[in-house]
Order: C-alpha cells, then sequence, then structure tokens
C-alpha cells in the first residue's frame, strides 16, 4: 500500500494492508495484524481464545504497529489491547476486521472472504440506470422474516424466499440497512462499530457473499446503506482508539452526534482514507451495485445544522471519495440520503458538484404525505403540494423514497396515515402509489408497504405476513405487485425521468384532479387523478392536441393477477368543439382514483373554413405548376 496517500487521505485500498491478513514469514503460515494508532504508548495483540497477548511493534514512528503470528487459524478471535498517552489501557476491536462475534460479545475473527462469484455478466451490464427502471425495496433484514422462535434467518437460509419474493414482485434491486457490525439491535445498523465487519447477526461473511451472488444471479441489484457520517461510541469499537480523538473531533461540540453517536473527523486524511476504503470494501469483496449513503446533510453541515455553516472538509472529502468511486466503478450507484437543499448533490465532481448519482427527495416524501393525510374534502387547496415537486424536480437527479423512517416513531404505517374509513384507506394507497409510480424520478419502497400494515414497523419482530390471509390485503399485494410491472413494461414512465421536455401536466376543471403527460422513447401516457371524495361523471381535461387514449391501469380496477392490464381496455376520442380552441377530453373518474392510458396522436380535422383556404391553396399550387410547364 502507498502509504503517503493513506495519510493523505487519498487511499481506497486500506483494507488490503490493515486488518488481519494471511501471510508466510520466514517460511511460516500464519496471520499478519496491522493498526493505526499513533498515539498508542503500547499494544498488544490479545489473542482471546488462547488467553494469549503478543507484543505489537510500531514501524520506525509511522504510528502503523504490527505483528506476525504463525500456526494462527482461521476462526481466531481477537482484540488489541491498546494503552494511550494518559496510561489508561483499553481493549478494541480491529478498525480493519473482516468479521466479529455475535452480539453481545465483540472480538473481532480472523476471516478470509473467498467465496467464488458467479456473477461476471451481471457485472458487465449493470448501469447507474438513468434511462432504465429502477424500482427498490428497501428492507431491514432481520426483522423481513423470522423462524418461529424470532431468531434470525442466515443470509444463506433467506436467499431462496427473498429472491423468489422480489423476483415476484417486479423489482430491480433490493436495500439493505446497513450490514456492517453493530452492537445495538435498536439502531438498525446506523450505529457501526465494524465498518469492514458484515455483520455476524446474519452469518457469515462467504454467506452474505453467497446471498449476493444469488440476487444478481436473478437479476436483481444490490444497494447497501453505507455510514460514513457517525459511528457507535462503545469503547470498543473506535472511540478513542489510541487513547486519543483518532477518529472522531476532539471536541464534544462537533465530535458529538444528535443520536449519541461520534462524528468523524474529515480532516484527517487517515480518516479520509479509512472511509474510502470502507466504502470500497463493499463493492470489490462483496460485488455491491450501489451505496445509499446515510445522513448526508449531517456532513455538508456541521451537526446537520445550516446555521451553523458548510463543514467545508466534509465537502471536500465526500466529493473526493465520490470521485474516486466513480473512477474504480463507473456503473456502481452513489445514493445521497440528503434532506437539505445544498445544490449540485448529483452533479459531476469536475462541475462543482457532489457526484452522486443520485438524491433521495425528501421533499416530494414530506409533501405527499402531508398531502395524503389531509382530508380529501379539503384536498382542492392543497393540491399544490403535489405539484411543487415539479418545480425543482429538474435541479438534482431525485429518486423517490417512501422509506423506514416514515413508519416508525409515530408517524404511522403508509396504510393507516390515510384518512377515513377502512375502505377509503385502501383506496387511497392504491391512489398514492399509482401516483407515485407515474411521478419522474426512481423508486424506492420500505418492505411491508404491499401488505398494507396497520402498525409501524419494529425491528423486534417480523412483518406481518398473516394479513394476507384478509381479502383487502392480499388484493393491495397482488395490485402493488401488478403495479410495478406495468412500471417495467411501460417506457415512458422511466426512460426519460430527467428530461423536462418528456413532462407537462394537463389543464383539468377540477381541483382535486390532477393530470400529467410523461413521453419516454416513442411512447406516451397520461395519467389523471381524483384526489377528492366525490364521483366526477364530466371531468374535463384541456388537451394540447387530439389523441386516442387507451387505459392500461387503473387504481379502481380489479387487481387479479394479469401484470399488465387490470381495467377493461377503452379508447377514448378527443376532438374540438370549436376552432381556435384547445382539444377536450371527458373522463369519468370515481372518488379517490386514478387512471393511466396511452396516448395516441390523431390527425388534426380541419374546420370547414381551414379546408376552403387549403383547396384555394391547393388549386393555385396546381395552376402556378401548370402554367410553369407550358412555358
Amino acid at each position: 500500500m502507498d502509504l503517503h496517500k493513506f495519510y493523505t487521505g487519498k487511499s481506497f485500498d486500506a483494507w488490503n494492508y490493515f486488518g488481519a491478513h494471511p501471510a508466510v514469514e520466514k517460511g511460516y503460515k500464519g496471520w499478519m495484524f496491522r493498526t493505526y494508532a499513533p498515539s498508542a504508548l503500547r499494544i498488544s495483540l490479545l489473542l482471546t481464545e488462547e488467553t494469549k497477548a503478543e507484543p505489537m511493534v510500531q514501524d520506525d514512528q509511522s504510528g502503523i504497529w504490527s505483528v506476525f503470528v504463525p500456526d494462527l487459524e482461521e476462526g481466531t478471535s481477537y482484540l488489541y489491547r491498546i494503552t494511550g498517552p494518559d496510561g489508561r489501557t483499553v481493549d478494541h476491536t480491529d478498525p480493519y476486521g473482516f468479521s466479529s462475534q455475535v452480539r453481545p460479545a465483540y472480538d473481532s475473527v480472523t476471516a478470509t472472504i473467498d467465496f467464488e462469484f458467479t456473477d461476471s455478466e451481471w457485472i458487465k451490464k449493470r448501469e447507474i440506470g438513468y434511462n432504465s427502471p429502477v424500482n427498490i425495496y428497501e428492507m431491514h433484514l432481520g426483522s423481513w422474516r423470522q423462524k418461529e422462535d424470532n431468531s434470525f434467518y442466515s443470509y444463506s437460509e433467506i436467499a431462496d424466499a427473498l429472491i423468489g419474493y422480489l423476483v415476484e414482485g417486479g423489482y430491480t434491486h433490493v436495500e439493505f440497512m446497513p450490514l456492517a457490525e453493530h452492537p445495538v439491535d435498536e439502531s438498525w445498523g446506523y450505529q457501526v462499530s465494524g465498518f469492514f465487519s458484515a455483520t455476524s447477526r446474519y452469518g457469515t461473511p462467504a454467506e452474505l457473499a453467497e446471498l449476493i451472488n444469488k440476487l444478481h444471479r436473478h437479476q436483481i441489484g444490490v444497494i447497501l446503506d453505507f455510514v460514513p457520517v457517525h459511528f457507535a461510541l462503545d469503547p470498543y469499537a473506535l472511540a478513542e482508539f489510541d487513547g486519543t480523538s483518532l477518529y472522531e473531533y476532539p471536541s464534544e461540540d462537533t465530535g458529538h452526534s444528535e443520536w449519541g453517536s461520534r462524528n468523524f473527523n474529515y480532516y484527517r486524511g487517515e480518516v479520509r482514507s479509512f472511509l474510502q476504503s470502507a466504502a470500497d470494501f463493499w463493492i470489490d469483496v462483496y460485488h455491491v451495485d450501489g451505496l445509499r449513503m446515510d445522513a448526508i446533510s449531517n456532513a455538508i453541515y456541521w451537526q446537520g445544522n445550516k446555521e451553523r455553516g458548510i463543514n467545508e472538509g466534509a465537502v471536500d472529502f465526500v466529493r473526493e471519495m465520490n470521485q474516486g468511486l466513480t473512477r474504480r466503478y463507473p456503473n456502481v450507484l452513489k445514493v445521497a440520503e440528503d434532506s437539505t437543499s445544498y445544490q449540485k448533490v448529483t452533479a459531476p465532481v469536475q462541475y462543482d458538484g457532489l457526484g452522486f448519482d443520485y438524491k433521495w427527495d425528501m421533499g416530494w416524501m414530506n409533501d405527499t404525505l402531508a398531502f395524503f393525510e389531509t382530508d380529501p374534502l379539503y384536498r382542492s387547496k392543497e393540491i399544490g403540494k403535489l405539484t411543487w415537486s415539479m418545480q425543482y424536480f429538474y435541479s438534482e437527479l431525485y429518486l423517490l423514497p417512501l422509506s423506514h423512517d416514515e413508519v416508525v416513531h409515530g408517524k404511522r404505517s403508509i396504510l393507516d396515515k390515510m384518512p377515513g374509513n377502512y375502505e377509503q384507506k385502501f383506496m387511497q394507497v392504491r391512489l398514492l402509489y399509482l401516483y407515485m409510480f407515474t411521478h419522474p424520478g426512481k423508486k424506492l419502497n420500505f418492505m411491508g408497504y404491499e401488505l398494507g400494515h396497520f402498525s409501524e414497523w419494529s425491528e423486534q419482530h417480523q412483518l406481518d405476513w398473516n394479513l394476507l390471509g384478509y381479502p383487502a390485503h392480499l388484493d393491495l399485494y397482488h395490485y402493488l405487485n401488478a403495479l410495478n410491472k406495468v412500471y417495467l413494461k411501460t417506457p415512458a414512465l422511466y426512460q426519460e425521468d430527467y428530461d423536462p421536455a418528456a413532462f407537462r401536466f394537463i389543464k383539468t376543471n377540477k381541483g382535486d384532479v390532477l393530470a400529467f403527460e410523461r413521453r419516454g422513447g416513442t411512447q406516451r401516457i397520461l395519467a389523471v387523478f381524483n384526489f377528492g371524495g366525490c364521483d366526477y361523471p364530466e371531468v374535463v381535461l384541456s388537451m394540447p392536441e387530439p389523441a386516442e387514449l387507451t387505459e392500461i391501469f387503473s387504481s379502481s380496477g380489479e387487481s387479479g393477477n394479469d401484470p399488465v392490464l387490470l381495467s377493461d381496455e377503452r379508447a377514448v376520442s378527443v376532438r374540438y368543439p370549436q376552432p381556435g380552441r384547445e382539444y377536450r377530453l371527458t373522463l369519468n373518474l370515481n372518488a379517490l382514483s386514478g387512471i393511466l392510458y396511452t396516448v395516441k396522436e390523431m390527425p388534426v380535422k380541419e374546420t370547414a373554413a381551414e379546408t376552403v383556404r387549403t383547396t384555394a391553396k391547393k388549386t393555385a399550387e396546381a395552376a402556378d405548376i401548370e402554367a410553369d410547364e407550358e412555358e
């Protein structure tokens, strides 16, 4: 490894050097252990299974400590016993460790990740997907399904069931909430203690590699939640690793986060190299297809507070990390969870951007849910919450999320957010998702949305699969699977998401009716939504030209199992009643329903006066041609 790059924050492969690796020294096979702790007075490798301490040696005051242990087997647990400059001794896990003991134990474990992937064809063809369908199923692996005794399925045990579910559901990607090692289940993985260690809750590193390989073999991309902003404060992990604030800011005002964790110090090159190498590690070793980077707003602004100003060091780090990852893996997704209005999050670094490929559209999410929580009687006054998204949509490359954050901590489930009685809640949630899948932008939904959960999500138990025994919930499940497949088969819904010319609103005569047109390739679609509580037998749409419309999907249609068509196909002709007026389309819309049409342009009919003028013009042109020929 180039140590100069490591010290200056330019390294992406520090994981190949630090940590525990099989090695041969003087003809003896064993393991080489290396760690970075520049302020430590002494470090010993504590082989906990043998209660044996091996003194480590610092290489030329470099801050790098190492020791070679011969005849050591894979699977041996270990810690670093570190004495800091104040004389205090603390046992720490390996910051670069590849495996860990199962919580509540926390020792690092020697491990090689030598799984033989068979996904080369997938790797060759994977893409960022700006003009492709991207439909992400976000999930917490431990609470998707559990065994009868509420214990976790392993990566291997859950693979076949999960893959079958994703394929049947019409998803292009699965996004796992953090799988890096973490001490507390209730943190959902966002307070990490082992940034290179696949959590042992669900099995071994090789089992995780096997799961990802199988997903790829079934054409499912894998996105992993990555947490480059903060880390767990447990004393055995990164906090005060060498007796000083090595990884975190030294000031409590900046070093402690709002989540009770510690903030990374981006002004240290060694910390930058650590995080960049962690990102590279998951892509290189585990073949993940994307990283969703958590809490980027807390990196952009000090403590995530715009009033405290921009953290220039953090912004510089994010740019350099994304630029480096793009060079190394041009077709791997980099997604920002950012709730701020900071500009150019998805612009390339060379154009002063942060270099992300997508940004979660938190504004769309908040406005949309606020609108749907409004009583249908008053939605006509709130329709701006829906139209506002298109005022800023083309400023970034947005992804539309309805994530885990929206169904916890008293926010209620998506279904339970809907006003009205039992039946009306289901009508509205069907309408919500039809609106979501027709709105420009890639899609992400959290697990359980398809079941129609009334209860909030909890990491402590599995999804309420028993709900599928109830007709309304089963119907919603089939409906959403069908909607996913309509999305995959309709180019106008994804092919030109980020082209302003491919979208336009259509005027209506009802304040709570919204209509817009999407284009993609040679296809046009029209989406019409009645968000109000009343049936409208005559909704009038002002069309820019005459067209023939064919209904292909309806939120109020019978779900069935047809992946394309949920309602009877019917054509509607558009004509103009008066010369010089817009073309008119009259529709019958049920309350709380939406309809999706394909649009075929029709020849423009001339008025009588226009026909006379055209005929006269043609006659004159013919006479001119005849006169020319006679001459």
